[in-house]
C-alpha cells in the first residue's frame, strides 16, 4: 500500500471540495435550486470518478468512466431548467453544474493550472459580470407579454392596440390560445424608450385582464 498515493488523492478531493464550495456560494446566495452542497458534491463526485477511472481502466481505456460523467451530469443539469410562464429559468445553474463537473474531472487529472484559470473565469462571470448583465437588460427594447383575459372579454384587444398606437409602441400578436374557457394572447412589444411600467400599469388597471406575465 502506497501511502503517498492515498495522500495525493485525498488532496485532489479536498481541492475539488474547495472549488465546489466557492462556486456553490453564489448559487446559494441567490437561492437557486443547485446551491452550496450540490456544487460540492458534483465537484467531489466528478473528481472521484476520474480518479477511479484512471485506477480501474485498462491501458488506453482510462477515459471510459470519465466520459460518462458528461452524460450523467446532463441529467442533473436538465433537472434545474424549468419554464415559468414564457420565460425559461435555470440555464445559468445548469451551465454551472456542467462546468463544476469539468473542474472536478480536471482536478482528478492533476490539471491544476487549467482549474485555477477556469475557476477565476467562472467566479468573474458569476459575481463581477452580474451587474453588467443588469445594466444591459435596462436597454432591452423588446419584451414578450402573455396576457390572460377573463371569460367573455370583448373590448380588450381594441383597447390594447389603441393604447399601443397612442403611445408609439410597436407590437405584434405572436399567439392566441383558448384554454379552460379563457383567452390568452402573447404580444411582442417594442418600446423605444423602454417605458414598460406604462404597459404594466395599463394591464393592471384594465378590468378584463385576469393576469399577465413578462
Amino acid at each position: 500500500m502506497n501511502i503517498d498515493i492515498y495522500i495525493e488523492e485525498i488532496g485532489q478531493v479536498t481541492v475539488a471540495f474547495v472549488i465546489g464550495a466557492i462556486l456553490g456560494i453564489e448559487r446559494e446566495f441567490r437561492s437557486k435550486p443547485a446551491g452550496f452542497r450540490t456544487m460540492i458534491l458534483i465537484s467531489v463526485g466528478s473528481c472521484l470518478y476520474t480518479i477511479l477511472s484512471k485506477e480501474m481502466g485498462a491501458q488506453g481505456s482510462s477515459d471510459r468512466i470519465a466520459s460518462n460523467i458528461v452524460t450523467g451530469i446532463g441529467f442533473i443539469g436538465a433537472g434545474v431548467i424549468f419554464k415559468e410562464g414564457i420565460s425559461v429559468n435555470g440555464l445559468t445553474t445548469a451551465a454551472l453544474i456542467w462546468v463544476t463537473a469539468a473542474l472536478g474531472m480536471a482536478i482528478g487529472y492533476h490539471d491544476y493550472p487549467v482549474v485555477i484559470v477556469v475557476s477565476i473565469i467562472v467566479v468573474v462571470a458569476l459575481f463581477v459580470l452580474e451587474p453588467v448583465q443588469r445594466f444591459i437588460d435596462r436597454f432591452h427594447r423588446v419584451k414578450d407579454y402573455r396576457i390572460r383575459l377573463v371569460q367573455g372579454s370583448s373590448t380588450f384587444i381594441n383597447d390594447l392596440e389603441e393604447f399601443f398606437n397612442a403611445n408609439g409602441l410597436g407590437y405584434r400578436c405572436m399567439k392566441t390560445i383558448k384554454q379552460d374557457m379563457e383567452a390568452i394572447y402573447v404580444y411582442r412589444i417594442n418600446s423605444p424608450d423602454r417605458n414598460y411600467e406604462l404597459i404594466n400599469h395599463f394591464l393592471l388597471s384594465h378590468q378584463e385582464v385576469k393576469s399577465f406575465e413578462v
